[in-house]
């Protein structure tokens, strides 16, 4: 017997083939996924960097509150647009973006290096944010993509393209150490906890699930 979920995954296929067609479908469907294999693969899309901004809005920037609020971008609308339009910079494996900071004097910047995706499609990403100060705070970002449909402003539909942080682990104002990827387990290896760390290293591993 086909359980609840394949049911509504038939129904939901049947409807698309009816509405759109069957070769509009293929099209779609092959579409997202080399998008989506693109973003796994290279942490791009169409060939262009996600902003590291972002980061900054899922949470990095956000240090009075302890969980993150926006936790979910669609990063085909973020690249180009007004609101990352901050130069993207690369040095090595890091992509930052610097703009003036709005309470502070100097300016805010935002950073992060690609691990690698996980065997079972999520992504590690390492991102730091220094708002003007002294202080450059490293979270560990474990995410999902995913392709979904919506309506713009005229009712028509259009793609989504949507980055969503499932976890993210604080590692520490001026962390020092490496982060690697095993199948399904992300490793942690933390050589100085901040600037007045003098201790042993230590090493942590979470497994990247979907909730």
């Amino acid at each position: 017997m086909p359980t609840k979920s394949l049911t509504r995954l038939f129904a939901a296929l049947a409807w698309l083939l009816i509405g759109v067609g069957v070769p509009a479908v293929a099209q779609i469907v092959g579409d997202d996924a080399a998008l989506l294999s693109e973003v796994r693969r290279a942490f791009t899309l169409h060939g262009k960097p996600i902003p590291p901004e972002i980061f900054r809005d899922f949470g990095d920037g956000d240090l009075a509150d302890s969980g993150s609020i926006w936790v979910t971008v669609d990063i085909e609308a973020a690249i180009g647009s007004n609101l990352y339009a901050d130069d993207i910079k690369t040095e090595g494996k890091w992509l930052s973006q610097k703009r003036a900071n709005q309470s502070l004097n100097g300016s805010e910047e935002t950073s992060y290096t690609f691990i690698g995706a996980t065997d079972n499609g999520l992504l590690a990403v390492l991102a730091t944010y220094n708002g003007g100060g002294s202080g450059t705070f490293y979270t560990l970002h474990i995410l999902d993509v995913a392709a979904a449909r919506a309506f713009d402003a005229d009712g028509k539909r259009y793609r989504r393209i949507n980055l969503t942080v499932l976890r993210s682990v604080v590692l520490g104002d001026r962390w020092d150490g490496a982060v690697s990827i095993a199948h399904n387990a992300v490793r942690i290896v933390t050589t100085r906890k901040g600037p007045a760390d003098a201790g042993a290293p230590t090493t942590q591993t979470i497994t990247a699930d979907r909730p």
